[in-house]
């Protein structure tokens, strides 16, 4: 097995395990109040904050608009956010080699 073959299926079976994890375990996640909204319901100030600008988005509170199914809503949401973050490492990793070789070959401008 060659090295970059490897490294794809070690890539491969990751993105496998976070989509099978966002769209199953997702479920189970906790409804308690995270950190930041917790500190803010301690000190009483919590009925003061405004909604954040993303929450009519699509994908606002962990769900996804439209779907019906609560458990479903979720793990769309959960996938979702795992391929978009792959997109997002996958372009800069794609940039990151492509500058790298044109630094190699000396092509690249300075």
């Amino acid at each position: 097995m060659s090295r970059r073959s490897g490294v794809g299926l070690f890539v491969g079976l990751g993105l496998a395990v976070a989509l099978l994890l966002a769209l199953v375990v997702s479920h189970w996640a906790s409804s308690e109040p995270d950190g930041l909204e917790r500190v803010a319901l301690d000190q009483g100030f919590a009925g003061h904050a405004a909604d954040s600008a993303a929450a009519g988005s699509p994908l606002a509170d962990y769900t996804t608009a439209g779907v019906d199914s609560p458990w479903l809503s979720t793990g769309l949401s959960g996938v979702i956010g795992v391929l978009l973050c792959f997109a997002l490492a996958a372009g800069l990793t794609a940039l990151l080699r492509r500058s790298r070789r044109r630094r190699a070959t000396g092509t690249g401008r300075s």
